[in-house]
């Protein structure tokens, strides 16, 4: 595997956790965080809702960030210091791959920090294989249902998964 955007992952690399409130979908995250090394991206799915936002949170405090961390929905991509930079990416609003690509995406993915993008499905193609992607299950008030595919993902399994 070369690590290639687009490229074939392998099978049988899934993890699927119940979190039952926000503060588990953020610890489940923050664990994430504390393997995560210079160039981890992690694409986040799911509807309006879900938490993908919550899910950065987490992220945000296993990589030591201060301060709050809001979705990026209108300014697209936010940077927070921490262990590792964390860039917060929201395509929400993205219509095109170009446009994507036009934010500069790219150049974060092979970066000093850690990529979290949500809707992360609106650049898949540009998306490095050793992507670790997170599908959200649930919204409102539901317990969460957490999809995460480390195929590619080098030093994360479902045997080795946080929670």
């Amino acid at each position: 595997m070369t690590g290639a955007a687009g490229e074939n992952r392998p099978a049988g690399r899934t993890a699927t956790v119940q979190c039952p409130t926000a503060a588990a979908t953020q610890a489940l995250a923050a664990e994430l965080a504390r393997r995560a090394t210079p160039g981890t991206v992690i694409a986040l799915s799911g509807e309006l809702g879900a938490g993908k936002t919550a899910f950065v949170q987490g992220l945000a405090a296993g990589l030591g960030v201060e301060g709050p961390v809001t979705s990026p929905t209108f300014v697209m991509i936010t940077e927070y210091a921490g262990r590792l930079p964390l860039y917060h990416v929201d395509l929400y609003r993205t219509e095109s791959l170009a446009e994507i690509r036009a934010l500069g995406l790219e150049e974060l993915l092979d970066g000093d920090g850690v990529t979290a993008i949500e809707w992360g499905e609106k650049a898949d193609p540009l998306l490095p294989a050793r992507t670790i992607r997170v599908r959200i299950h649930g919204a409102g008030d539901q317990a969460r249902t957490v999809e995460i595919d480390c195929a590619g993902a080098p030093g994360w399994s479902p045997e080795t998964r946080p929670g």
